[in-house]
């Protein structure tokens, strides 16, 4: 992966940064996107130490403006873009409808619906340029997992990235862009530390789904699996798969339906 420039969104923790560690450690410059300038720098510094090359760029993906500013900077530092990870998210208000506001539902599908989608926009302008790789994290909730009641909103948001990713394969293609979602099922991350803090009186668990998984007889999938997949997708060894969505979750999902 020389010569390739990645923009991570959610790059200070989890699967953003596992991504970024991953695509780093096989040559690649990348951009860590979030709100948290600690994590970032942290994050930024493990890559140099193992001598990877990485920034740091603070972003709020339901900002248009900051996304905007983030990836122009992105562009700036390293002449190119080549790959963008739309991975963050948060796991919003989980609670039955009569209890679930229309402010807590917008709020969930502003930062990961449309957070995804304004991130993608800004982007296009400068994948053109050689063509590239999106990959967007969704979930195994919205996807393939539809018995978590009161997930109404994250699922929501979750199926409206796959419909999304579908749309822009198809569109994109043409400019040799190719779109991907991966939609991981238990894995060991920081999502709820990095959900709203408005969101800490959740009726329901705001955690991936429980139960058996196949694979590993129960034991959760870690980051660093999903940031493997992330950088085979934006490798040249994915060159012919765009507005596939792949589920990495041991199976769960196909006993959890």
């Amino acid at each position: 992966m020389h010569d390739v420039v990645a923009f991570i969104s959610g790059g200070g923790s989890g699967i953003g940064e596992a991504a970024a560690s991953v695509m780093a450690e096989r040559g690649a410059k990348v951009a860590l996107a979030g709100r948290t300038p600690d994590e970032l720098e942290q994050v930024a510094e493990r890559i140099g130490r193992a001598g990877g090359t990485a920034i740091t760029v603070t972003c709020d993906v339901s900002d248009e403006d900051s996304v905007r500013e983030a990836i122009a900077t992105t562009v700036e530092t390293f002449g190119r873009l080549d790959v963008v990870v739309a991975n963050a998210g948060v796991n919003g208000t989980w609670a039955g409808i009569d209890d679930l506001t229309v402010e807590d539902f917008r709020s969930t599908l502003d930062i990961n619906l449309v957070g995804t989608f304004t991130t993608i926009k800004h982007a296009v302008p400068h994948l053109r340029r050689r063509g590239g790789s999106v990959i967007i994290t969704s979930s195994v909730n919205g996807t393939r997992i539809f018995s978590n009641s009161g997930a109404s909103a994250y699922s929501s948001s979750k199926a409206g990235q796959v419909a999304l990713a579908k749309m822009l394969a198809v569109e994109l293609g043409p400019d040799k862009i190719r779109v991907n979602v991966i939609c991981p099922g238990a894995i060991t991350t920081e999502i709820s530390d990095n959900t709203d803090a408005a969101n800490d009186d959740v009726k329901i668990p705001v955690e991936f789904p429980e139960g058996q998984i196949p694979l590993t007889g129960g034991e959760p999938g870690s980051a660093e699996q999903v940031g493997q997949l992330i950088a085979f997708l934006a490798s040249d060894q994915s060159s012919h798969v765009s507005g596939t969505e792949i589920w990495i979750d041991g199976a769960q999902s196909l006993l959890q339906g």
